[in-house]
C-alpha cells in the first residue's frame, strides 16, 4: 500500500512558485493578459487549477505578480566584486556590456511591453518597467563608483545620481531602439558603449 505524502518541504514548496512564476511569464508571453487563462497557466506549471487558485485569486493576481518579479530578476549584473577593478574604463564596460545585453534582450522587451499596454489597469505598478529593470544595475554602478571615489580616483558629488546618468548614457537608446523592434549590431553597440564610457568618465574625473 502507498504511503500518503506528506506537506512538501520548504525547498520542494519553493521550486514549485518558481516553476509557477515562470509558467505564468511564459503564457503571458505568448498569449498576452487578455489572452492568457487561469487554465493556460497551471497548465503551463504542470499543476491543476486548483493548486493555482490556492496561491492566486485571479490572473490579476498572478500578472500583479509575476510581471515585476519577472523584469526584476533580469537587474542582477552579477556581483561587482567578481569585475577587476584594476581600471574604471575596464570596469565600467564590463557593466555596461551586462546591461546593454540586459536592456536588449528579446523577452525583456517583450515583457516591458505588455506591462506598459496593462499599466492602466494596474496601479499597483507604482514604477515603471525601466524602474524594475534598472533598480538593480543603478544600485551596482553606484556601489562601483564609491569604491572609486574613496581611492580619490573620481570626485562625484552625487553618486547616485551619476550611476543614473552612467546608465541613461549607455542604454536608455538602444532600449528604446530595441521596443520599437529595432537592435543595433554588435558593433554599433559596442562602439556606442566605449563612447559613452569615455564620455561618462571625463565627467568624473578629477580636475
Amino acid at each position: 500500500m502507498a504511503t500518503r505524502r506528506g506537506r512538501p518541504t520548504q525547498a520542494e514548496a519553493k521550486k514549485l512558485d518558481l516553476a509557477v512564476r515562470e509558467a505564468a511569464v511564459a503564457t503571458f508571453l505568448e498569449m498576452g493578459y487578455a489572452g492568457a487563462s487561469m487554465e493556460a497557466i497551471a497548465r503551463a506549471a504542470g499543476i491543476t487549477k486548483r493548486s493555482l487558485y490556492a496561491r492566486y485569486p485571479d490572473k490579476r493576481a498572478v500578472f500583479a505578480d509575476v510581471i515585476p518579479w519577472a523584469l526584476a530578476r533580469y537587474t542582477d549584473d552579477g556581483s561587482i566584486d567578481e569585475i577587476d577593478d584594476d581600471d574604471l574604463e575596464t570596469a565600467l564596460l564590463a557593466v555596461g556590456r551586462a546591461a546593454l545585453t540586459r536592456a536588449t534582450h528579446p523577452e525583456n522587451v517583450r515583457l516591458k511591453r505588455i506591462a506598459f499596454n496593462e499599466a492602466a489597469q494596474f496601479p499597483e505598478f507604482n514604477v515603471s518597467a525601466e524602474s524594475m529593470m534598472w533598480a538593480g544595475r543603478q544600485r551596482a554602478v553606484t556601489e562601483l563608483l564609491r569604491r572609486y571615489e574613496q581611492r580619490g580616483t573620481i570626485k562625484v558629488d552625487d553618486l547616485e545620481l551619476a550611476a543614473e546618468h552612467f546608465l541613461a548614457m549607455v542604454e536608455a537608446v538602444p532600449a528604446r531602439m530595441a521596443d520599437f523592434g529595432v537592435f543595433r549590431s554588435k558593433k554599433q553597440q559596442e562602439r556606442h558603449l566605449q563612447f559613452a564610457v569615455r564620455l561618462f568618465l571625463r565627467g568624473v574625473m578629477p580636475r
